[in-house]
């Protein structure tokens, strides 16, 4: 594959093959065009398909385990205290403009998650929706940030606060996030100088959660007739104008790859995860919550418990191990043992209507050829990720809920993606067995930087 002059990376956090390259396909121009000239096809996210460590393993072509970065959250001491955030410093190995830098060329990079704090880069960052507001240095250089001020009136970072009942406003600012996101990428690959350039929007993502069951007929708590039936189509019709204008900005000679770090699908339910462990014995309380309560907040007999979790879009078991955790009650000789047996009790559990759940617990060991950081004990993959994990104590519920215990929410993460590449020497087509950890070595191979690893160009 021939190096291009210049690379474009767009991308659509949460979008999914079955709108973007099927439902939506035809009101989608612009996207399908392009994809009739790309390779493209389906793309199978990292475990976990979680957007934080998902879009640094795509630009570094690492695994989870290598980075040491699990989720939003993780431990960072074996001990019981609270998850730490991760930010841009828990990603220690190169990203693509990290290479770039490094070989004296420019990049412009703007809201890809796990860039904040931003990195002087050669070139130009704009950090993303972990930034806590614009009144942070977001930006590098940090004058970048007026300028970007001036341009759209107010940057938005991300959509407030969208789990929310607030349906109208939160659709709104879905479509204003990314009509601006948009508009400030082609800002930049117009003022800026750049061989490499990415951008994420993370429209499509907050969409799926705040309003799937109003969209998706197959939605377990659909309901027809309601005033938001038609939003997923008129987001994906003014995506794809948005997505049309951009591609008029790029000299004609752009690579352009369009990719997703994971894809979404209907969430059945909600799991309490650590009322499930407290009904098997394995999570032990000294006093019985008041209310909902999170497990790192929740009064917690130490010396009597085995496993706790913590939640989310998967669930992660942590073991409390003699000799690692402060007041571990596992022998070290029993680790194993007692983390098969958790596993296969957690995948017998059946759903609320007493059928196959479909849960999967997985092992890091297994997943990673190397493991850093403080893994959890199990990746718990509730319902295959049909359902979400709930670490919430106290909610009343017994172990099965319809809602998320943060907010409204009606979608959970899938773990396939899209990609569609558009390039030099690239012949166009549908492919299968696309990874994420397809993406650097492609990137590299187009940009003529160095390969890294073992994995090669897509074509």
């Amino acid at each position: 594959m021939p190096a291009a002059r210049k690379v474009a990376v767009i991308g659509l956090d949460s979008a999914t093959p079955q709108y973007m390259f099927d439902r939506f396909a035809g009101d989608m121009p612009v996207f399908t065009a392009l994809r009739r000239n790309s390779l493209w096809g389906p793309m199978r996210s990292v475990d976990p398909p979680i957007t934080m460590p998902a879009w640094s393993c795509m630009m570094s072509g690492r695994t989870p385990g290598e980075l040491g970065v699990y989720g939003f959250r993780d431990r960072a001491a074996h001990d019981y205290g609270p998850l730490k955030f991760a930010t841009s410093h828990s990603i220690r190995a190169p990203r693509i403009w990290d290479e770039m830098t490094e070989a004296g060329r420019p990049s412009v990079v703007l809201g890809v998650p796990g860039t904040y704090p931003p990195a002087p880069i050669r070139g130009a960052m704009v950090s993303c929706f972990l930034a806590p507001s614009t009144q942070a240095q977001y930006t590098s250089p940090p004058g970048l940030a007026g300028e970007l001020h001036e341009l759209t009136g107010g940057y938005a970072l991300d959509v407030e606060d969208f789990r929310s009942p607030e349906l109208g406003r939160v659709s709104q600012q879905i479509f204003d996030m990314s009509e601006q996101r948009f508009e400030v990428a082609r800002h930049l690959a117009t003022t800026q100088e750049w061989d490499f350039l990415s951008f994420v929007d993370m429209g499509p993502d907050r969409l799926h959660h705040g309003f799937w069951k109003y969209c998706d007929p197959g939605h377990p708590r659909h309901e027809p007739g309601n005033a938001h039936a038609g939003l997923f189509r008129d987001y994906y019709r003014a995506l794809d104008r948005h997505l049309g204008r951009f591609l008029e900005c790029l000299p004609e000679d752009t690579a352009v790859l369009v990719v997703s770090d994971h894809g979404a699908q209907p969430m059945v339910g909600g799991f309490f995860i650590n009322e499930w462990l407290r009904k098997e014995g394995l999570l032990v309380l000294t006093e019985e919550p008041a209310g909902p309560t999170p497990v790192s907040a929740a009064r917690i007999d130490w010396k009597r418990t085995t496993a706790w979790a913590e939640g989310g879009y998967y669930g992660r078991i942590f073991l409390n191990v003699e000799g690692r955790e402060p007041h571990g009650t596992i022998p070290a000789a029993e680790y194993e043992s007692t983390r098969d047996l958790l596993a296969a009790a957690l995948e017998a559990v059946p759903d609320d209507q007493g059928q196959p759940m479909g849960t999967r617990a997985l092992r890091p060991g297994e997943l990673y050829p190397e493991v850093n950081g403080i893994a959890p004990d199990l990746l718990v993959y509730v319902g295959n990720l049909r359902w979400r994990a709930l670490a919430t104590l106290g909610m009343g519920k017994g172990l099965y809920t319809t809602e998320n215990d943060t907010g409204p929410d009606h979608a959970n993460h899938g773990d396939t993606g899209i990609f569609a590449l558009s390039a030099p020497g690239v012949t166009p087509g549908p492919a299968g067995g696309l990874s994420l950890y397809d993406v650097a070595p492609t990137l590299r191979a187009l940009l003529g930087l160095p390969p890294r690893g073992s994995r090669r160009p897509v074509a």
